[in-house]
């Protein structure tokens, strides 16, 4: 990494932590009983948010090697049309490196996706985390000379797991929530 390009990446990250402390401070001088926060929450925090945002962004590269080793060797991903329960089960369970690596490579048969990752709730103890992450995923490819468009609200249900000094997904359970399957107009820029 260019020695420019890793200095702003620093203060970037410096900055997100000035500005967690103090909505920390926010809020406790607001009256709202929130836990004391330390450096090392935060930097675990700031590096799972970047793992949830990776994902997300070697998906949408269709760098399915890349999105896999986001994954512990035996990582495990579930996925589930709505909630899980005891009568919902998985559709499909995808267990270690390389047979994540050919269930991500299934996106190469859309011409575009992006996935827009919204909130994340994260409890974190020690080495280890869980969470939920909502995401809206958006897919086009082409059917009978129309462009299609599917918009997916999903939602996953992670652990973590911190090796190495760097965290991982150990697990993801990724719910289909909804989806909307349309045909898609699209239009020139500056139209």
């Amino acid at each position: 990494m260019k020695p420019l390009k890793k200095i702003k990446l620093v203060i970037c990250q410096v900055l997100s932590i000035i500005f967690i402390i103090s909505i920390a401070d926010l809020t406790y001088a607001q009256g709202i009983k929130t836990k004391a926060i330390t450096l090392n929450e935060v930097a675990d925090r700031i590096s799972i948010k970047e793992l949830i945002d990776g994902y997300s962004h070697y998906a949408d590269r269709r760098d399915a090697e890349a999105q896999a080793n986001l994954f512990t060797p035996d990582g495990i991903i579930e996925i589930y049309e709505g909630e899980p329960t005891v009568t919902n089960k998985p559709k499909a369970v995808l267990k270690g490196r390389e047979a994540l690596k050919n269930g991500f490579a299934t996106l190469k048969k859309y011409d575009v996706t992006m996935h827009f990752n919204g909130q994340s709730d994260i409890q974190l103890s020690g080495d280890t985390a869980t969470g939920e992450t909502y995401c809206l995923a958006h897919q086009f490819w082409n059917e009978n000379n129309q462009r299609i468009l599917m918009t997916i609200g999903i939602r996953y249900y992670d652990t973590f797991v911190r090796s190495d000094g760097k965290w991982f997904f150990a697990k993801r359970k990724l719910i289909f929530d909804w989806t909307d399957r349309r045909v898609s107009t699209p239009r020139n820029p500056g139209e």
